[in-house]
């Protein structure tokens, strides 16, 4: 994953207001902490930062008054109803530093015909150095049939990257498809509607 250059402004005033007048002037409100030191609240470009943020974990570089740091996006607040964003928490790393982070699982290809598939994970924390975060992890469903599960110790894992999660969490379970027949689901909502 590359890292997002954005240009930021540190910011003197807190609260509803300075939060609301800052987002009319097309911008987000934002703090930076981690290592131990004082955090830096800071105004980030909305358009921007919105793009830079659409992935989970993204890795952004921060001119901060001609100050670099590196931060990676731990957390966004966004309008339940509008979804702009509201405020974004961000984590000082070091490159080379060792961090932890939930890393999306994707499931791909087809099963064996008559089969389906529940996937029991659809995140799985990982520790991977902070400028090589992996975006996701694949999961090959091909050919699989009833019976079949894969493990979080089966995942192939990214290079560097160690898993945190239990090895033995189940990630998909492969079962046949049953068939409901008509009578069966007339009878099964006539049941649901007494």
């Amino acid at each position: 994953m590359s890292e997002q250059k954005l240009a930021a402004e540190v910011r003197t005033e807190f609260g509803k207001g300075f939060a609301r007048r800052a987002r009319m002037a097309n911008l987000i409100p934002a703090v930076i902490y981690g290592h131990g030191a004082e955090p830096i609240h800071i105004t980030l470009p909305a358009k921007a930062t919105t793009l830079a943020v659409r992935t989970a974990n993204a890795l952004l570089s921060l001119d901060v008054n001609g100050e670099d740091h590196l931060a990676l996006v731990k957390d966004v607040q966004r309008d339940p109803i509008k979804q702009i964003i509201e405020h974004i928490d961000l984590l000082t790393v070091r490159k080379g530093e060792k961090v932890t982070v939930d890393i999306p699982v994707h499931v791909v290809g087809e099963l064996a015909p008559g089969n389906v598939f529940n996937q029991e994970l659809t995140v799985i924390s990982l520790e991977a150095e902070a400028t090589h975060l992996p975006t996701g992890i694949e999961v090959d469903i091909e050919g699989r049939t009833a019976g079949q599960h894969i493990l979080a110790s089966d995942l192939v894992l990214p290079k560097g990257s160690v898993l945190l999660a239990d090895a033995d969490a189940l990630v998909i379970n492969i079962s046949e498809a049953t068939e409901v027949s008509d009578e069966e689901a007339q009878a099964s909502s006539e049941a649901a509607a007494e």
